[in-house]
C-alpha cells in the first residue's frame, strides 16, 4: 500500500489509498456517517446494491463469474441471506472491493462503488463525498502541471546551458593576424585552421594518446562545413586569392555556418 490521503466528508475524514496503481476509497471510514448499527454487509445484501455491483464488474473484470454472481442475485434481498466483501470477492473474482488487513484495515472501493455507497449513507452525503474526491483531484492535477512546467523550464535551462557550451566549444574562433600571414604546408591545413583554428600536426603534438587525424573527431556539422569550404576555397583560388586571404574568408565562412547549423533542426534530427 503506499501511503494515504485524507478528505473530509461532513466532519468525517475519509481515507483513500493507492493500491495497483488504484485508489481506493474506504467504505468503513464512511459507514461512520450513518445513524445507527449498520454494517457494510447489511448494504451488500441487498439487491439493488448486487445488482450494481455485478453490472460494474462486468463493464470493467474480464474475469468475473457470472455464474456465482446469478446464485448471490437470486438469494440477495431474502431475510436470512448474509454476504461478506470477503465472500463477494471469491466467489464472484470482483476487483474493485476489497477487505484489508493491518494499519489501514477495513473495506475499500473503487471510487464509482464507493459513491454508490455513500448513496446508501444519505443522498447529501453523496454529493459532498463526489465533490471532495473531485478537489483532492484537481489539487493533485494542478500539484502535477506545476511540477511539469518547473521540469519543463529547468528542462530549457539546461538545454540553453548545453546549447551555449556547445557554441562556445565547435564554433570557430577568429584567427589571429599571426595565422592569417603563415604559409600552411597544404590546403588542406589551411581549412583545418579556418575550422579548427589548429593544424593536423599541431592538433597530434597536443593529443598524442589519439588516433587518427582531426577530422575523424569532426561533428557532423563541421563535416558539412568543411565540406563546403572546400568549394569555396577552390572559387578563391581561381579567383587569384593570397592563402592569406583565402584563411581569413574561410574562417568568416565557417564562424557563420557554424552559427547557422547549430541552430538547424533537420541536422538536428540527423543525429
Amino acid at each position: 500500500m503506499a501511503k494515504n490521503k485524507k478528505i473530509q466528508v461532513e466532519g468525517r475524514e475519509i481515507t483513500i489509498i493507492l493500491s495497483n496503481k488504484q485508489e481506493y476509497i474506504s467504505l468503513t471510514d464512511m459507514l461512520k456517517a450513518k445513524d445507527g448499527d449498520f454494517f457494510i454487509s447489511d448494504w451488500l445484501r441487498n439487491r439493488n446494491t448486487v445488482e450494481y455491483l455485478g453490472i460494474w464488474e462486468s463493464v470493467y473484470n474480464p474475469d468475473f463469474n457470472y455464474g456465482e454472481f446469478a446464485i448471490i442475485k437470486s438469494q440477495a434481498g431474502l431475510n436470512n441471506y448474509k454476504l461478506s466483501v470477503k465472500d463477494w470477492v471469491e466467489k464472484t473474482n470482483a476487483i474493485r472491493l476489497k477487505a484489508t488487513a493491518g494499519r489501514y484495515g477495513g473495506t475499500y472501493a473503487h471510487p464509482d462503488i464507493a459513491f454508490e455507497f455513500g448513496m446508501w449513507i444519505s443522498p447529501q452525503f453523496k454529493v459532498y463525498l463526489i465533490k471532495e474526491f473531485q478537489r483532492l483531484k484537481d489539487e493533485e492535477n494542478n500539484r502535477l502541471k506545476l511540477e511539469w512546467n518547473l521540469q519543463r523550464t529547468i528542462s530549457k535551462i539546461n538545454y540553453q546551458i548545453h546549447t551555449d557550451a556547445i557554441k562556445e566549444n565547435l564554433i570557430p574562433k577568429e584567427i589571429t593576424k599571426q595565422q592569417a600571414s603563415f604559409v600552411y604546408a597544404n590546403e588542406a591545413d589551411l581549412l583545418n585552421v579556418a575550422l579548427f583554428g589548429t593544424t593536423a600536426k599541431e592538433r597530434r603534438e597536443k593529443n598524442s594518446g589519439k588516433d587518427g587525424n582531426i577530422r575523424d573527431y569532426a561533428t557532423l556539422e563541421q563535416l558539412v562545413v568543411l565540406s563546403n569550404m572546400e568549394s569555396i576555397n577552390a572559387l578563391l583560388i581561381q579567383q587569384g586569392l593570397s592563402q592569406s586571404q583565402r584563411l581569413i574568408h574561410l574562417n568568416k565562412t565557417a564562424i557563420m555556418q557554424m552559427k547557422s547549423l547549430l541552430e538547424n533542426k533537420t541536422i538536428k534530427n540527423l543525429k
